[in-house]
């Protein structure tokens, strides 16, 4: 019978400590004290225990890796312009040097697994995008080398924009041009960025004395359209529409465009990102500027010199880009 292959967990569990623990003797990184490697050294000898040998060979023979792991349908990575900005500013911040990166898109089943197996043999360290909170936090507990897009459980390190300042931003703008029944298109709830999105949004309408229409989807093209569609039906007085992102914004423009309304002059439209599709969108659409590429570039330079701790967060601001989609007068 061929045994049982032993795991990182099975070295933490007869050692008594942690996870994150193990890896770090095995990658050789500091936080642990001198006595526990030493123990875990015996534990790991013991048991006689293998991390994965193709990992660890990428890892530390044909340097250094950067683990991307985005939770979604795979589908969806190849269209999303958020995705390729979160992998650009990764190669940005890589280039020049023998680090590489390593793409995971996976769907929630087999997310478990997937970090499970690279908990055991992370080099630099892992970003983490679109991935809810608990199972931030429980891979977080494995490997602390890690920074999540966005703010995600407590203690989890994170790079993020202020999501609620920019979203308030936007609908005081369209205040400001002279609408007054300004609805709002959010991303789904639990998801953190949306989450502060829609407090953004509530705390800008609660200060403008302006009632709050809303209605909720994922962060897609399609679901945008379906909104914005019962959006006019159910709400034909409607004269804004803040999006939450600008995939959800476009899917709204096609929409209000085929019930024959016009953008902006019979309803404005401001979207939240500020990708590549807001400006050659037609007409040009406003949006909240998110700096994606700099956000993933300053998650990988913490991460490549292992400057993440429990708690660390760097935070950008979120700037309005006012264009076309939204301008008083058209």
């Amino acid at each position: 019978m061929q045994r049982k292959r032993v795991t990182l967990a099975d070295v933490a569990a007869a050692a008594g400590v942690s996870k994150a623990a193990v890896s770090r003797v095995l990658n050789d990184a500091p936080g642990v004290s001198a006595r526990t490697k030493e123990h875990v050294r015996a534990v790991i000898a013991r048991l006689d225990y293998r991390p994965d040998s193709v990992a660890r060979a990428l890892a530390h023979g044909h340097g250094d890796v950067i683990e991307l792991v985005i939770v979604d349908d795979p589908s969806v990575f190849g269209t999303s312009p958020y995705y390729g900005r979160v992998t650009a500013g990764i190669l940005q911040e890589l280039a020049g040097s023998t680090a590489q990166l390593r793409v995971h898109v996976v769907e929630r089943a087999q997310a478990s697994e997937l970090i499970a197996t690279i908990a055991e043999s992370v080099s630099l360290g892992v970003l983490l995008s679109n991935v809810e909170p608990e199972l931030a936090a429980a891979f977080y507990e494995q490997c602390d080398r890690v920074v999540t897009m966005g703010p995600s459980a407590p203690g989890v390190p994170f790079v993020d924009v202020a999501n609620s300042d920019g979203a308030a931003a936007a609908v005081r703008h369209l205040h400001e041009s002279g609408r007054r029944r300004i609805a709002a298109l959010h991303g789904q709830e639990g998801n953190p960025c949306a989450d502060a999105r829609r407090d953004g949004f509530r705390r800008a309408v609660r200060e403008l004395g302006i009632p709050e229409i809303s209605l909720t989807g994922k962060f897609r093209r399609e679901v945008g359209y379906e909104l914005a569609t019962r959006l006019v039906a159910e709400e034909p007085g409607v004269d804004a529409i803040f999006a939450a992102c600008d995939l959800l914004a476009i899917g709204a423009m096609q929409a209000l465009g085929d019930a024959g309304r016009r953008v902006p002059g019979d309803v404005a439209v401001v979207g939240f990102d500020d990708s590549v599709i807001a400006e050659c969108a037609t007409p040009p659409m406003s949006s909240v500027h998110q700096p994606v590429e700099m956000m993933a570039a300053a998650a990988t330079r913490a991460l490549v010199h292992r400057q993440v701790a429990p708690f660390w967060r760097c935070v950008f601001p979120a700037d309005l880009r006012v264009r076309q989609s939204s301008r008083a007068g058209l």
